[in-house]
């Protein structure tokens, strides 16, 4: 038996959002790599054909025999109609979809409660939960109706414990454990996995987002210890849906070494 055996993921196939950078691109990769078809979703063009560019690169240097199909598709999940004419977008041959990463997400500011923007509230809402709510109702019934399928859904340390200047944040990932939660209870009697991927500090293009471009502030957030990393978290992602399909990884806490909790960590000191 190998170290990683990631034979299960030949052929299979995978529905990614926020596939355009961060966790979400290191992801589609990482599935390229071990011989899926990928779906790749998100707002940003470009970005998503640049990313199936490495994922048609990832797949030919590891000389994968099966999947190769890279499918870059323009999709906001905040909108309603988008969600509801999706699957009319997506190949036939891959409407079979075999694993659904629910990645799309952000957070924007340190606000505190009384000066929040209730524009930004609403957005990180309708990204956070209605978009992951409403993409795995759209799977879901195909999913039962063929008796497979895996939905892992992006959490966070946020999803766990509240902190103070993520009131907003901490609820939506709040809701989004909740909701995986019920989801793995409800299919308790189905062979459907359900898994949340609950990450501490990653260093991403979503630090920067939170801090509205200010890369000097994202870069503070880490000052001093080394953070997670994009690929870090597609490892835990692919090794999770990559198991036989009698393990479920139900939740995966993953912790840079110097962090304890959402607010407790040690930094070096400076010399």
């Amino acid at each position: 038996m190998s170290v990683f055996n990631a034979s299960r993921l030949l052929g299979k196939t995978v529905l990614i959002t926020g596939a355009s950078s961060g966790i979400g691109e290191a992801t589609a990769i990482l599935f390229a790599k071990g011989g899926a078809n990928v779906i790749l979703t998100a707002r940003r063009w470009d970005a998503l054909q640049n990313v199936v560019v490495q994922c048609a690169a990832a797949h030919k240097a590891a000389g994968a025999q099966q999947g190769g199909r890279f499918v870059p598709i323009v999709l906001d999940v905040t909108d309603k109609n988008q969600i509801a004419s999706f699957l009319n977008k997506v190949p036939n041959e891959l409407r079979s979809i075999d694993i659904l990463v629910n990645n799309a997400g952000y957070v924007v500011g340190v606000d505190r409660v009384g000066d929040l923007s209730l524009e930004n509230v609403e957005n990180m809402f309708a990204t956070n939960v209605f978009g992951l709510f409403a993409l795995t109702q759209l799977l879901i019934k195909d999913f039962k109706a063929r008796k497979t399928g895996h939905i892992i859904n992006l959490g966070s340390i946020a999803g766990r414990e509240p902190y103070a200047g993520g009131s907003i944040y901490c609820a939506t990932k709040h809701a989004v454990n909740a909701f995986t939660g019920a989801l793995l209870r409800e299919l308790v009697d189905t062979p459907i996995r359900v898994t949340e991927i609950q990450p501490g500090m990653v260093e991403t293009e979503f630090s920067v987002v939170r801090f509205k471009g200010d890369k000097s502030a994202a870069d503070k957030v880490y000052d001093g210890l080394q953070p997670l990393v994009a690929e870090d978290i597609a490892e835990e992602i692919v090794w999770a849906a990559s198991r036989p399909p009698h393990v479920n990884l139900a939740e995966v806490f993953v912790l840079p070494v110097n962090q304890a909790t959402a607010t407790l960590n040690y930094r070096s000191p400076r010399l």
